[in-house]
């Protein structure tokens, strides 16, 4: 793809609804956008809907006679792009209606395959790290971190108030703390856990 530099009169064309700029303009931006947006967004869905927002926006930027340096109009898309984006990640964040199956648009993690083999290998040695730790510790850990249980309900659990289950999580938390940097220290730096056929 070849850079387009922009000038006056190129946006004044733009204002004055001139068909072929506007053909033009979307069609430029629209590949710019939509490759920033593809390592970003999960759904194909999402990425148009971002992009369609960021059109709509700097149209009406350019209706308002709010683009004052022609030259910098691919900044000025960028940024409106940005905002879109980023007001997108809010609302996805703060829809708690979501399907459990369905994935929020967050920036997209899975094309890095060795990211997912890390991660899998680091959920295998958090349960491993857990299972050496006391009974009290790991059920703790677990109704308050994987279960998000209600605190006053953990409290009840252990027979405790709130104040002292704050010094037996502190434990429990230092507990696994410990515990895991021992065996971050035992693996050689860089190296990765084969399984054994």
């Amino acid at each position: 793809m070849q850079l387009q530099s922009f000038d006056e009169s190129y946006v004044e064309r733009l204002q004055a609804g001139d068909f072929r700029t506007q053909e033009h303009f979307v069609a430029y931006f629209s590949e710019l956008i939509q490759l920033k947006l593809r390592s970003r967004l999960h759904s194909p869905q999402a990425i148009e809907d971002v992009r369609q927002e960021t059109f709509t926006r700097v149209f009406a930027a350019l209706r308002g006679g709010k683009i004052r340096q022609p030259d910098r109009l691919g900044a000025f898309v960028n940024s409106m792009c940005n905002n879109v984006l980023l007001e997108h990640y809010r609302a996805s964040s703060r829809d708690s209606s979501l399907d459990d199956e369905e994935q929020q648009d967050f920036p997209a993690t899975n094309v890095d395959v060795l990211g997912a083999v890390a991660a899998k290998q680091m959920g295998e040695k958090i349960r491993e790290i857990l299972e050496e730790m006391s009974e009290r510790d790991r059920r703790l850990l677990r109704e308050i971190f994987l279960e998000e249980r209600d605190k006053d309900e953990v409290c009840s659990n252990f027979g405790v108030d709130r104040e002292y289950l704050r010094v037996l999580l502190h434990r429990a938390k230092q507990s696994f703390k410990s515990l895991y940097l021992k065996n971050v220290a035992a693996r050689p730096p860089g190296a990765v856990a084969v399984e054994k056929r």
